[in-house]
């Protein structure tokens, strides 16, 4: 087991309405499989993790990043400008 250390903004924050959690995962173990793990949690999550962008250790990572013991991931809403 693994223990990651997750932070959310925004939309993600609001709805979870924590602003850090601890979870534990099994090793090996994906951003896709911590974005399960947090829609599980949070039903009301459900929808927007899905979509949400994903840092892992400061470093922008798609859901196939694979996590380590002690990882920082991070999830924040897309933003466009113009």
């Amino acid at each position: 087991m693994m223990r990651i250390h997750v932070h959310f903004f925004s939309t993600i924050r609001a709805r979870i309405g924590e602003k850090n959690i601890t979870i534990e995962l099994e090793s090996g173990s994906r951003v896709a499989d911590l974005k399960e793990q947090i829609a599980s949690r949070y039903p009301e999550a459900a929808p927007t993790i899905a979509g949400m962008n994903s840092a892992v250790n400061h470093v922008f990572a798609d859901d196939s990043a694979l996590l380590t013991d002690g990882a920082e991931v991070a999830f924040f809403p897309y933003v466009t400008g113009g």
